[in-house]
């Protein structure tokens, strides 16, 4: 006979309602924002490639701005949504996810899903649900490309 798993302890006899990632939220695709378009203030910005490099699970701050005009065309970050990376040179950096705390709205370009949880998940729980290995077993499942992953 097996052990069971932690979550399958925690969760004995509980019924578990499993729900597709798009009954939980709005996925929003980002666009645009190469590093050339950062400015030393402005609206804040979160690049896909320093939520591998600089960000952790979660900040109220952002790295980089972007101008008024710049944030117009880009996609908006509200506190409490999830900034996913689409795109990596590694599995491991796929998917991985940043919850914007921030009191000011920011702004994500390409390479970047932003997820806007509705009120039956908190956005920090599913960031912290992307770095378990139920969650890295599903992405490798989707996961393409050699060089790059997507």
């Amino acid at each position: 006979m097996s052990e069971l798993s932690y979550l399958e302890k925690l969760l004995d006899g509980v019924e578990v309602k499993r729900l597709p990632l798009g009954e939980l939220g709005e996925l929003v695709r980002g666009n645009g924002l190469p590093k050339s378009d950062f400015t030393e203030s402005g609206v804040p910005a979160i690049h896909y490639g320093q939520i591998y490099t600089f960000y952790g699970l979660s900040t109220e701050t952002t790295k980089s701005f972007v101008s008024q005009e710049t944030a117009k065309k880009l996609k908006k970050v509200n506190s409490g949504d999830v900034v996913i990376t689409n795109t990596s040179e590694n599995f491991t950096d796929v998917g991985k996810a940043l919850v914007y705390l921030g009191k000011e709205q920011a702004v994500t370009g390409g390479h970047a899903t932003i997820f806007k949880p509705n009120s039956t998940i908190i956005g920090k729980y599913f960031a912290y649900f992307t770095q378990t290995d139920s969650f890295a077993n599903e992405k490798r499942k989707y996961s393409k490309g050699t060089k790059v992953i997507d």
